[in-house]
């Protein structure tokens, strides 16, 4: 009992000379005097009592300007930073999600915690029950951590002017991240085998409270709050999710949709667990329990045939895409080559030009057959020269019957249609010249 009363006034003196010491500071853009007084005040070294009028006081201050953030942060870091008591670190760590929870954009922005309490241990005791509380610090401040990093990441991307509604990957991306927050979250169980026994106001009875298990069931209240909330946030973010794949369904974002279906599935029972050893704890009562929904297994079931299903129109797909191919393979096999000698009457020399109807068009070579007076190119030869032996198209599409050749000589019957001496095909019209004297605009 004296170890006891020693402790606590030990405790409440270095309080008092913290305050002392924070009252005498100067006053610069980091430090405040004011607001150091009441986080020291708000977290105090007293297990039996949490100062929530000093937490309320330290919100009131962050709500009033951004710029009391700084001093904050800076108090409560360097108080974090001091303490080897598991009470301070606690109630600083309480008192920093409060600040979370105000919702203020510069909060939000934080991102990693200033403070490191990732390897925090008492330096007071050595007891069993002193490791629980310890590893309890621990746990709190690692989900913290990672929920700061995470709340500046999205806001980051926010600030960036995507004010668009997020794709369906990256909507999935954060609902796994809040599933891992969830996972941090349900690992927080202190390792306490003490129970509160609350006090009724019908029965007039007196309560005995530890306390430890006061200060830790005041820490567990708030965490149960956040496990609310990110359980809620990832049930609305599924429901959302899903009608978006409903409505366009794709096999990657299925799949990726059922891991968080399934994934939320086993949080959800493991969530009904963590609120029986709540109850059986102290911190809540059974008719303060609430029921866990549990994800409806007809989801999962529709996510799966939404995979099977894309999954057989893949292979339909590619199916049909081999047919296509394998025809187009044929096709090049069995192409027909056209041999046209063209003979130049005013020169006297032959030139030979060779096609493949059946070449596609990404790899054919295109060539040019140049004559005295104009220019041909091979897609209008071709569409002028029939394949039958019988006749030929000439420009307007009209066919011109001659005497049957055989397939060789096609090449010698064909004349080139823009021919000077061409007396069975058509000869391009040239408009007659006209000269005509411009009468003189300039000159007087």
């Amino acid at each position: 009992m004296k170890m006891k009363l020693w402790k606590k006034a030990a405790g409440l003196i270095k309080d008092r000379n913290s305050i002392w010491v924070a009252s005498i500071s100067r006053r610069t853009s980091y430090r405040n005097p004011d607001l150091e007084a009441i986080i020291i005040k708000a977290t105090s070294h007293d297990e039996t009592h949490v100062d929530y009028k000093n937490f309320h006081r330290v919100y009131q201050w962050v709500r009033t300007s951004p710029l009391y953030l700084k001093p904050l942060l800076w108090a409560l870091s360097t108080r974090m930073a001091k303490t080897r008591s598991w009470v301070v670190a606690l109630k600083g760590l309480m008192l920093m999600h409060g600040v979370f929870c105000c919702k203020i954009p510069s909060v939000q922005k934080i991102g990693r915690l200033p403070f490191d309490l990732s390897n925090f241990s008492d330096g007071h005791s050595k007891s069993a029950k002193i490791w629980a509380c310890d590893a309890l610090v621990r746990a709190y401040f690692t989900y913290l951590d990672q929920r700061s990093a995470f709340f500046s990441t999205l806001v980051i991307k926010k600030n960036k002017g995507d004010q668009e509604e997020p794709a369906l990957l990256e909507e999935l991306g954060r609902l796994q991240k809040w599933q891992s927050l969830l996972d941090i979250l349900l690992q927080i169980k202190p390792e306490l085998n003490l129970t509160i026994s609350t006090h009724n106001n019908n029965n007039n009875s007196n309560t005995t409270t530890n306390n430890k298990v006061y200060l830790i069931s005041e820490a567990m209240i708030c965490l149960l709050t956040e496990i609310f909330d990110v359980y809620s946030r990832v049930c609305k973010g599924i429901a959302r999710t899903l009608l978006k794949i409903y409505a366009a369904p794709g096999k990657q974002e299925a799949q990726l949709a059922l891991g968080v279906v399934q994934k939320a599935a086993v949080q959800g029972e493991d969530l009904s667990l963590y609120l029986e050893f709540c109850t059986e704890l102290g911190i809540l009562s059974a008719t303060d329990c609430p029921k866990v929904e549990q994800i409806p297994e007809e989801d999962i079931r529709d996510l799966q045939r939404i995979i099977n299903e894309a999954s057989v129109r893949n292979e339909n797909r590619d199916v049909k895409n081999g047919v296509v191919d394998h025809a187009q393979e044929e096709e090049e096999e069995d192409k027909a080559i056209v041999m046209m000698r063209q003979r130049e009457s005013s020169r006297g020399r032959n030139k030979i030009m060779v096609y493949d109807q059946q070449q596609t068009a990404s790899k054919r070579a295109f060539q040019t057959i140049i004559t005295d007076k104009w220019e041909v190119f091979e897609e209008d030869l071709i569409s002028w020269v029939s394949v039958d032996t019988t006749g030929f198209s000439d420009v307007s599409g009209n066919t011109t019957i001659t005497t049957s050749t055989p397939s060789s000589a096609v090449g010698a019957q064909y004349r080139n249609p823009f021919a000077a001496a061409s007396s069975n095909m058509m000869i391009p019209y040239n408009a007659p010249a006209h000269n005509q004297v411009l009468p003189d605009l300039i000159s007087f």
